[in-house]
C-alpha cells in the first residue's frame, strides 16, 4: 500500500485533494454566475441568447477543471492543446462585447483553477462593477447630432433645385457624401450628412422633402436606425 501511494505521488496523478477540487469549482461557479447575471442586466444588443448566458457559467467551471488537470505539467498542457485543436467552432460572435464576457469567464476560471480565490472573486466584483456602470451611464453613447439623409430626385431645369431651400432651412450643417444613378436614367439617389437646426424636427424635414416636386423615397437615419 505504501509502495502504491509512493508511485502515485511520484507520478503526480493526484495534485489536489477532493475538497480542493470542490472549492475551486465552487468559486468558478460563483464567479461565472455573477458574470452571467451581469450579462443579462447589461446586455443592450440584438439577438439575446439564453444559451450564451448559461455557457458563461459552464465555461468558468470547465476552465477551472482544465487548469487543475494541467497543473504544473508541461506535457499535459501540450496534450490538451492538441486535443482541443480538433474542435471547430462555427458560431460567429455578432456582438463584440460578447468576446469580452468570454475572456472574462476564462480568466476567472483560470484563477479559480490555480487556487487564487481572492483574484477570482475580487476581479469578478471589480470588473463586473465597471461593466455595469458603463452599461448604465451615457458616457459611451454619442450625441444624436449627425444624421444620414437619403432621397431620390428627378432633376429639373432649375439652376437651384427646389429641395435645396428645404435643406438649408432645416439643416445647420450639410455635406453631400454620395450621388448614385438609379435604374431610371433620370432618377438619382443623393446621400447627405446633415445636422438639424432642431433635433426634434426630423419628421418635418422628411415631410417637406416628400412634398417637393421630383423628390421621393426620403429616409433619415442615425446609427442605422431609421426615423
Amino acid at each position: 500500500m505504501d509502495v502504491l501511494k509512493g508511485i502515485v505521488q511520484d507520478l503526480n496523478l493526484l495534485p489536489v485533494t477532493g475538497p480542493q477540487v470542490v472549492a475551486k469549482i465552487a468559486v468558478a461557479f460563483i464567479c461565472g454566475f455573477v458574470i452571467s447575471w451581469l450579462y443579462r442586466r447589461a446586455y443592450r444588443g440584438p439577438g439575446y441568447s439564453v444559451t450564451f448566458v448559461n455557457t458563461l457559467v459552464l465555461l468558468s467551471m470547465i476552465t477551472a477543471v482544465v487548469i487543475m488537470v494541467i497543473g504544473n505539467n508541461l506535457a499535459r498542457a501540450f496534450g490538451l492543446v492538441g486535443a482541443m485543436s480538433i474542435v471547430r467552432f462555427r458560431h460567429a460572435v455578432k456582438n463584440t462585447q460578447d468576446i469580452v464576457y468570454v475572456f472574462f469567464a476564462l480568466a476567472v476560471g483560470m484563477a479559480a483553477g490555480v487556487g487564487f480565490y481572492t483574484i477570482a472573486l475580487v476581479g469578478t466584483l471589480f470588473i463586473g462593477l465597471v461593466i455595469y456602470l458603463f452599461s448604465k451611464s451615457k458616457l459611451s453613447i454619442p450625441k444624436r447630432d449627425d444624421y444620414l439623409l437619403q432621397f431620390n430626385v428627378r432633376p429639373g431645369d432649375e439652376k437651384v433645385p427646389p429641395y435645396q431651400a428645404i435643406l438649408d432651412g432645416h439643416c445647420k450643417k450639410l455635406s453631400i457624401i454620395n450621388v448614385r444613378s438609379l435604374g431610371d436614367k433620370d432618377l438619382i439617389e443623393l446621400s447627405y450628412y446633415v445636422r438639424l437646426r432642431h433635433k426634434d424636427r426630423g419628421q418635418e424635414l422628411i415631410r417637406d422633402l416628400n412634398r417637393t416636386p421630383g423628390v421621393q423615397y426620403v429616409n433619415l437615419f442615425f446609427d442605422e436606425e431609421q426615423i
